[in-house]
């Protein structure tokens, strides 16, 4: 947990744009224990950890990842920008991934949102989304948490090379298929139930 709670804190710290004496100052700290809670060698006390949250404006459990992986209900994301397509994914996805939890984004910006305070098992991309690609959503999901399993949609096979390089789990062409979905769950990079169906 120290270590996850480290790579939040310097995440948080720098997205802000303030240096390690800047935050120290703000929750009365010294630099040094500023710097021993993002290397991992500390972990604050619950009170410190509620300041921290606060002045974050971020969930206590989000900050200490208390928020891990469900083995029983996986959370499931399916994000794409057409309304009609989003629909008929979020329809597949739960006929055939039955047990997980599946919620569906047509703004990149609010999955990325769900992802930090929630363990995304697997995630399903539309590669062309306009002005966001969901490659770099892919890259984006990934820092936030490097086990989350993606798999990009599209309905163009030429964005499968850059897909790739991604260090994504597998690619499927639209429309989205239940077959499709239980034959890429054995490829994922993290298997999710032994790699066997949800």
């Amino acid at each position: 947990m120290s270590k996850f709670f480290g790579e939040t804190l310097r995440k948080l710290r720098q997205e802000r744009g303030i240096n390690q004496y800047q935050l120290a100052n703000a929750l009365y700290v010294s630099r040094p224990t500023v710097t021993r809670w993002e290397n991992g060698t500390r972990l604050p006390d619950a009170v410190m950890i509620k300041r921290i949250a606060e002045y974050f404006g971020v969930e206590v459990n989000a900050l200490l990842g208390e928020i891990v992986r469900d083995d029983e209900n996986p959370q499931v994301i399916l994000v794409d920008d057409a309304p009609l397509i989003l629909r008929g994914g979020l329809s597949v996805l739960s006929d055939a991934l039955d047990r997980a939890t599946v919620t569906g984004f047509s703004d990149p910006s609010e999955a990325l949102e769900y992802a930090r305070s929630h363990y995304v098992a697997l995630a399903f991309l539309d590669i062309d989304m306009g002005s966001v690609s969901g490659i770099d959503l892919c890259r984006q999901l990934l820092e936030i948490n490097d086990h989350t399993n993606v798999v990009f949609l599209t309905a163009y096979m030429e964005y499968s090379l850059d897909a790739w390089s991604t260090g994504a789990s597998g690619f499927l062409l639209k429309p989205l298929t239940t077959e499709a979905v239980h034959d890429v769950l054995p490829r994922l990079r993290y298997p999710i139930f032994g790699g066997g169906r949800i």
